[in-house]
């Protein structure tokens, strides 16, 4: 665990102290584009925020493969390299785009020649937990479509909730953190070494994101662009990736039995990271909903629009800020849930105590100009927006007398003048004129 904090704290650190210059340089080379109508900040904002992330994941990666415990993920795995080589595609693409704006098919094929790359290194999905059937292994076609389809599907869902301040970095940063929860449980309680890469992955990933929200938060200085969105998406997808379809059900041996039994009882706990979508359930509803939404329309489905939830969140009455929240709660919500409920399906708890957090994020939703306030004894630890304000005794105004003047009098520069005119200028002129 010391290991992959280190991992952490180093991507972070990396990730943050290169943000800075990376804007100076995003400034210079032009890298901010005009705002557009879909856009919800007021003033440019310069991109490329993906370099940051990039050297941050490098930085993560070669820091590990120094360590004493975490060097055997490189030597006994071919992953960390497939999702260099992976990443580092994409996040080319996405500067191109950054800077250029590319074709969304253009950058539809990266994205499917990135997971390809990926795959051919070996990071890739061999087999699936199926109830009631068993592990199915999959052919080399079947995997490889599965795996380049979850990739895609991975990085539009994180590029398409990319719409407000600290919205992506932040949630992403919650699936991480409940992702590698999940996988250091199974690398570590039970003695899977083929969990690890999923470990590793997900605690640079968490490095990257909290390393680079201080400069994205509203008011971002910083957007961390295509570059950064489609990185961070295809980095969450290869952790789903490496800990769903390589490791076998039956070796957790969690249950006594045949293997079907095993898959049978074990599906809390894989279904959920077959295709991430209680990890990233919100981008993922998002991304259904857009792509419905404008086909329904008859536009393409790459189209832009003003129609994503963060939208509608500020158009029903949110601020910026608590948009950004709520969406932050929901994905925690859905996260954390299920990591509870894949390590104890049986608690009604569980159960119980999701409903009663998601009956109270459906109240944020309802009540959009509710501001809370502190109670009288912490108003001097919180943030000075959610204290009482004091009511303020209005002082009198001092009204200035002035004598009306008429209409046409000599030296009134019209009828809304209240004064004559000075005569600075006049007397100026005559004294340079002796």
């Amino acid at each position: 665990m010391r290991e992959y904090l280190l991992t952490l704290c180093i991507t972070a650190a990396v990730t943050y102290l290169l943000t800075g210059p990376v804007r100076k340089f995003a400034i210079v080379a032009g890298a901010m584009p005009e705002i557009r109508a879909r856009d919800v900040h007021r003033e440019p904002t310069p991109r490329l925020g993906g370099i940051a992330m990039f050297f941050g994941l490098c930085a993560g990666l070669l820091v590990a493969d120094h360590l004493t415990n975490l060097s055997e993920v490189f030597e006994k795995s071919n992953e960390p390299r497939a999702l260099l080589s992976g990443a580092a595609l994409i996040w080319l693409i996405g500067v191109l785009d950054d800077k250029f704006e590319i074709d969304a098919l253009i950058k539809l094929g990266g994205q499917m020649i990135a997971a390809g790359v990926m795959v051919m290194q070996g990071l890739t999905i061999l087999w699936l937990p199926i109830p009631s059937v068993g592990s199915v292994a999959l052919t080399q076609w079947q995997g490889t479509l599965l795996t380049v389809a979850l990739v895609v599907i991975t990085i539009n869902a994180v590029n398409f909730v990319d719409g407000l301040d600290g919205l992506a970095a932040g949630m992403v940063c919650i699936a991480a953190a409940a992702f590698f929860l999940y996988a250091y449980r199974i690398w570590y309680s039970y003695g899977i070494e083929a969990a690890a890469p999923a470990t590793l992955f997900s605690a640079i990933l968490m490095g990257m994101c909290l390393g680079f929200m201080p400069h994205n938060m509203h008011p971002a200085r910083i957007f961390m662009g295509d570059s950064g969105s489609m990185l961070i998406g295809l980095v969450l997808a290869a952790g789903a990736i490496s800990i769903t379809g390589q490791i076998d059900p039956d070796a957790l041996k969690l249950f006594a039995g045949s293997e079907k039994a095993a898959v049978h009882q074990t599906v809390p706990v894989y279904i959920p990271l077959l295709l991430p979508l209680s990890i990233i359930a919100v981008p993922a509803a998002d991304l259904i909903s857009a792509i419905v939404r404008r086909t329904w329309r008859g536009q393409s489905p790459f189209a832009a629009d003003r129609g994503h939830l963060h939208h509608r969140l500020l158009e029903i009455g949110h601020s910026h800020s608590r948009a950004v929240w709520i969406m932050y709660f929901w994905s925690a919500l859905i996260a954390f849930g299920s990591l509870a409920y894949s390590v104890n399906s049986a608690s009604m708890w569980i159960v119980l105590g999701v409903v009663f957090l998601s009956a109270i994020g459906l109240v944020l939703l309802l009540l959009p100009r509710f501001t809370p306030r502190a109670p009288m004894w912490a108003q001097a630890v919180v943030p000075p927006r959610y204290r009482r304000r004091r009511p303020v005794a209005a002082e009198p105004v001092e009204v200035e007398q002035r004598t009306p003047v008429a209409v046409g009098v000599a030296g009134v520069n019209g009828a809304t003048a209240l004064r004559a005119r000075s005569h600075a200028p006049e007397r100026r002129k005559a004294e340079t004129s002796r």
